[in-house]
């Protein structure tokens, strides 16, 4: 029987990941039972032990994998065997005992408030089809803390620009509201104006397209994001995500609760969000620094 088929089909349908998140379990039981084989293993799940986890986590260390990497592939392998002794094929978990090399803490890498200011406001997208809809990509995607993938699953009907606001589905189908501030709504009707001219009736109804008409994709968008954040910045990671770290670390900074921001990024764990706080309290401790007569 092939279970890690029916390990990835329980992922999609009961436990409803998304497709990014399938794909990268699939490519860690892959490169796990490349690993097993030329360990010379059966490589049956029944066959595994806790000593071939180990050697797989020393292989990847060995092999400089950083320690998120390292958790991420065996977070993989924990809900795969449970999967399995749920399904009878195990009857014990290999992971319960596995000790995981403890995890360095990095602080999510964010833009600074006037760099994208300099963005958003003093360069020039342009006026056609592309330069609109890219510039309200990047301050969408600014303007709301929503992911990559959450961007290019918006249809037309989540925008309601009467009531400035945006329908969201995020991880495993939780949907939720952002508003969405008057001046961006004018520039979305320009964009949605300019992309009726050229999408074809009734073809697709996704929000944001190609010149072509076709729905984004993640390599799209990424390299929209990249090109454009490159004006400003000098960071090595230009990636969508980090107008998402952007976004929950200006809206802390400038006095949102940690509570409103956990809901506005769909986080499911206030600890989530709670990784925010070390660069607001970065921002503070220079405030203090420069303010208190004693610093």
């Amino acid at each position: 029987m092939n279970y890690k088929e029916s390990f990835l089909q329980y992922l999609q349908i009961e436990k409803r990941y998304s497709p990014h998140t399938v794909r990268s379990y699939l490519n860690d039981l892959d490169q796990f039972g490349k690993f097993l084989s030329e360990m010379g293993h059966t490589g049956e799940p029944v066959d595994v032990t806790s000593h071939d986890i180990r050697a797989w986590i020393v292989s990847m260390l060995d092999s400089d994998y950083s320690t998120v990497s390292v958790h991420r592939k065996i977070s993989c392998l924990r809900v795969y065997f449970r999967y399995l002794r749920k399904e009878g094929v195990v009857k014990t978990n290999p992971l319960l005992k596995i000790v995981l090399p403890k995890r360095k803490k990095s602080l999510p890498v964010f833009i600074e408030e006037k760099a994208m200011e300099t963005l958003l406001d003093d360069y020039a997208f342009g006026d056609d089809f592309e330069g609109v809809r890219n510039r309200t990509i990047i301050e969408m995607l600014y303007l709301t803390g929503m992911r990559r993938s959450e961007l290019i699953g918006l249809r037309n009907i989540d925008l309601d620009l009467h009531d400035a606001s945006v329908k969201v589905t995020g991880k495993r189908n939780k949907q939720r509201i952002i508003p969405l501030v008057k001046p961006f709504i004018k520039r979305v009707d320009e964009y949605i104006k300019l992309r009726d001219e050229i999408a074809e009736s009734g073809r697709n109804d996704w929000f944001f397209i190609t010149a072509k008409g076709n729905k984004l994709y993640d390599k799209y968008v990424y390299n929209i994001v990249k090109s454009y954040l490159s004006v400003v910045t000098t960071a090595d990671r230009k990636s969508p995500h980090i107008l998402r770290h952007t976004f929950a670390t200006h809206m802390l900074n400038n006095g949102a609760d940690l509570n409103s921001i956990k809901e506005l990024l769909g986080h499911a764990n206030l600890s989530a969000t709670q990784v925010y706080t070390h660069n607001t309290f970065k921002k503070l401790k220079k405030i203090y620094k420069q303010a208190h007569p004693r610093a």
